[in-house]
């Protein structure tokens, strides 16, 4: 193989995420809906029979199906599905920063006005326990608490510490998980979903 071709092969890569073969890949929607005569943030709670998270405040998603054109279409799916907003009623749906967890997904986020009132949200009881919003102003007016979680490096047993500078003695980085929490009311929005919200905040106060 010569120069000509290694370098045309490397032209014509897109790039991304290294490694996101093996990434599991969601989306998710921050919606806005009006009430009250203001803009509102609609969150879900999920249902207790969910065998990831259950019980956690999150955003209308899921697993990005191969049937979905786009990520932003599966982000729309999940919301009709869980909320059942018809799709009719998303309008100015725009992508936010992407997140990579450390615990191998992906996650591609966006923003939306929904066309519909609170109660025309009807929550699709086998994923969501219960539907609620939170003025967007109470975001903008309140930064989260930023609490930290550490992790440590652990080789495995067979680790071949002989063919690295420094062996069992190499100064692995250490790493610090930030986790962001919103207090309203009885309401605690954390983790990915506070993490989100936090850069959806930080974006429009541009």
């Amino acid at each position: 193989m010569n120069a000509k071709t290694i370098l045309d092969k490397v032209k014509k890569h897109e790039p991304s995420v290294l490694g996101h073969e093996q990434f599991r890949k969601f989306a998710v929607l921050l919606p806005l809906i009006e009430k009250n005569g203001e803009l509102h943030v609609v969150f879900e709670v999920r249902s207790h029979q969910l065998r990831r998270q259950p019980g956690e405040i999150c955003f209308p998603g899921g697993k990005i199906d191969p049937e979905d054109p786009s990520a932003k279409q599966a982000a729309i799916r999940e919301t009709e599905e869980e909320l059942g907003v018809e799709s009719g009623n998303f309008t100015e749906v725009h992508p936010l920063d992407y997140l990579i967890s450390p615990f191998g997904m992906i996650v591609y986020s966006f923003a939306g006005y929904l066309n519909v009132t609170e109660e025309e949200l009807i929550r699709n009881p086998d994923e969501v326990r219960e539907v609620f919003t939170v003025p967007l102003s109470f975001f903008m007016e309140n930064g989260p608490r930023i609490h930290h979680v550490h992790f440590e490096a652990r080789p495995e047993s067979n680790f071949p510490f002989d063919l690295i500078p420094g062996g069992e003695d190499y100064n692995w980085r250490t790493r610090q998980l930030e986790e962001y929490f919103y207090i309203y009311g009885d309401k605690v929005i954390w983790g990915m979903t506070a993490r989100i919200l936090a850069h959806f905040v930080d974006l429009i106060k541009q």
